[in-house]
């Protein structure tokens, strides 16, 4: 593997999307062609984990990871699992989530990464769903798992990483009676086609769906770290995820580790710490960064102007970031924030890259290797301009970052995939420049009085009003029964500020202002937050629902 810091700001985009061509092996697996790898120098940096207090760390090189995940490859192999069998993996961001995840990559175990918020009803579920054999969670949520392991026939085996636990087993016991030696005898090969990691989705429409993605899915990842999030191998790269986010592979793994960037993470259960954060961003010097927009929002509401960060580059996925936040951060630290797009189902497909203009707003253009289009529900492409499908051609040949497929669930797939196309139920525009332009999904956007109105635009403006701090945007019915639909904003205010009609209709002005006069929300309701999914996600849907 290549060592080397310099960006890759001299590329010329249509030259490097024209030629590129995807290389994946017939056999691929991510612990042993990347971890161990990088583990021949034995100094390399991957991980630093800051302890809750934020003020200790716990730092892991390569080798420390490679050392560890074939002793914990041995506990599972002495315990019986095999390739195929799937783990619920239920943790904080600790080191031991990637000591158990590598772990199983070498073996060809598949995990399902789980956030630390699900319940027992939704434990319960994704056991049963995927039929499951083991449980590796935290003290906290033992209590969650006891609750309904006598309802889920496949669960055998629970082990707890953090502290001894009556009947389970215990990680550091295990650990220490197991060898660090793996016999590469008892590991079966992955072919880059099997199954390696089973991902549930966040459920922002609809019941969670498995998507199950192959052992060449990092091999997809190193487009999403090397081009749209510009990493190196002296990076030290931070992403705001939750470990049971597909974000985590987006972002704190696959990627990250290809190129040999070091990761940064912060074990900080069940709380955002906004000045936190950026004092550890300025004591650790970070280099990179990345967050959804609901934490940007935060942080631009910071004196942001007494941190004194060693930034370089600083990205945005989840959903669209409106530029009202990117003009704050880039007044403050001099740096613009770069929106990419893609799913739980994919890699990145579609960004903005610090070797093109980039056009606020817009999230950008294809990355290399894929062929993204607009088009209709047949697979027409669109023109410049016209509203439509973002889909991915895949007639020729799969990138590797698509999922196989939506596990146990034909409908999914039927409605995922035809016509030559993977659907991403996303709308948006290309315009005459080949940019992107998100509209919404194919369930929020609204439609009143002839017009079709994607909710991001007109949260665009909402937030660009002083006194907004968060906002989202659905259709609903017109009290007055004369519109039919009509645009509603829900909107959570900064400090200072307080609910009142005259506000309302500041606000409702300003969006007149700002967009075309059809979009301003005639309905205005202030709010204390916004539903989310476990992904940091707004639940449109139920917001729909509570204005029926």
């Amino acid at each position: 593997m290549e060592d080397k810091c310099s960006t890759e700001g001299s590329l010329d985009y249509d030259k490097l999307y024209n030629e590129f061509q995807w290389e994946i092996p017939e056999y691929y697996n991510f612990g042993f062609d990347v971890v161990d790898k990088w583990a021949r120098d034995r100094t390399k940096l991957s991980l630093v984990s800051i302890h809750p207090d934020g003020e200790k760390a716990s730092y892991h090189t390569f080798y420390d990871l490679k050392v560890l995940s074939e002793r914990f490859a041995n506990v599972l192999l002495d315990m019986g699992l095999k390739k195929g069998d799937r783990v619920l993996v239920i943790l904080e961001s600790i080191p031991q989530w990637y000591v158990v995840l590598i772990a199983m990559f070498k073996l060809g175990v598949i995990p399902m990464p789980g956030t630390v918020l699900l319940t027992s009803k939704d434990i319960k579920y994704r056991v049963n769903r995927a039929e499951a054999c083991m449980v590796i969670t935290d003290v906290n949520h033992v209590g969650r798992v006891e609750r309904i392991a006598a309802e889920c026939p496949t669960l055998k085996h629970k082990m707890v990483v953090d502290a001894p636990v009556m009947e389970w087993l215990y990680y550091e016991d295990v650990m220490k009676k197991t060898s660090s030696e793996l016999d590469m005898s008892k590991v079966e090969r992955t072919l880059s086609s099997d199954p390696m990691l089973l991902y549930f989705t966040s459920g922002t429409t609809g019941y969670p769906k498995m998507v199950l993605h192959a052992h060449s899915y990092p091999l997809g990842h190193e487009v999403t770290a090397r081009f749209a999030q510009a990493l190196t191998s002296c990076d030290l790269h931070w992403t705001i995820s939750e470990t049971g986010w597909a974000k985590a592979a987006w972002g704190k793994l696959f990627g990250q580790m290809i190129v040999g960037a070091a990761i940064i993470q912060w074990e900080t259960p069940g709380r955002f710490d906004p000045d936190g954060l950026l004092r550890a961003m300025e004591r650790y010097g970070v280099t990179t960064f990345c967050a959804p927009p609901t934490v940007y929002r935060m942080l631009i509401q910071m004196d942001l102007k007494k941190y004194n960060l060693k930034l370089r580059h600083c990205m945005s996925a989840g959903e669209p970031l409106n530029p009202e936040v990117i003009k704050v951060w880039k007044e403050t630290f001099g740096l613009d924030i770069y929106d990419f797009f893609g799913q739980t189902e994919t890699v990145c497909v579609l960004s903005n890259f610090t070797f093109m203009p980039i056009k606020y707003g817009s999230v950008g253009k294809p990355t290399p290797g894929h062929d993204v289009r607009i088009v209709d529900d047949e697979g027409k492409e669109l023109p410049p301009g016209e509203e439509g499908n973002i889909a991915m051609y895949i007639a020729d040949r799969r990138p590797p970052g698509l999922m196989l497929e939506y596990w146990k669930d034909n409908e999914a797939n039927e409605k995922a995939f035809h016509h030559g196309f993977y659907f991403t139920g996303d709308r948006a525009y290309r315009d005459e420049e080949g940019y992107f332009w998100f509209v919404g999904r194919d369930d929020d956007v609204i439609k009143s009085s002839g017009y079709r109105i994607g909710p991001f635009e007109v949260e665009s403006a909402l937030m660009e009003h002083p006194s907004v701090a968060e906002c989202a945007v659905v259709g609903a019915e017109d009290p007055g029964g004369i519109r039919g639909i009509v645009i509603k904003s829900f909107i959570v205010l900064k400090k200072g500020h307080s609910p009142s009609d005259e506000l309302a209709k500041d606000i409702q002005d300003h969006v007149k202002r700002t967009t075309a006069p059809y979009k301003y929300p005639r309905i205005v309701e202030f709010v204390t937050d916004l539903p989310k999914t476990i992904s940091g996600k707004i639940k449109r849907k139920d917001l729909r629902e509570s204005s029926k």
